[in-house]
């Protein structure tokens, strides 16, 4: 049996720092280890097409930081794809709501690359928004 439980954790605990990043005021150290999950190369395609680079997810992070009140991350429907000594692909479902209402739900596609050290970072990420 294949098993994506390191990658699937991942996901899971990335999700919860960028909820708090966004939700509350953080210190700015908890940014870089944010950020530390990511590949120096990390890509990124936004539900509305948008190419995003390791350079704009940090500023995106940067001026997001504390700023949607009531933030909250649901995940689900998690589903192995591709797994190899370098890493795997993985998609999943990511429902987000804030204080204000505001929803959203899409589906996404990560990449992660395994270090040598056999830490974990996001490389790519592809995210679709979902209808109704």
């Amino acid at each position: 049996m294949t098993d994506y439980t390191q990658y699937f954790d991942e996901v899971i605990q990335a999700h919860v720092a960028i909820e708090q990043w966004l939700a509350e005021e953080r210190d700015a150290s908890e940014l870089e280890q944010l950020l530390a999950r990511f590949s120096p190369q990390f890509s990124m395609v936004s539900p509305l097409g948008r190419v995003l680079d390791f350079d704009a997810l940090n500023e995106l992070f940067t001026q997001a930081g504390g700023k949607k009140l009531g933030f909250r991350i649901e995940l689900s429907e998690f589903c192995g794809i591709a797994l190899h000594e370098g890493g795997a692909t993985l998609s999943y479902r990511e429902q987000q709501t804030d204080a204000t209402g505001q929803h959203s739900d899409r589906r996404s596609t990560v990449v992660f690359e395994k270090q040598a050290d056999g830490k974990v970072v996001w490389r790519h990420l592809h995210e679709t928004f979902c209808q109704g």
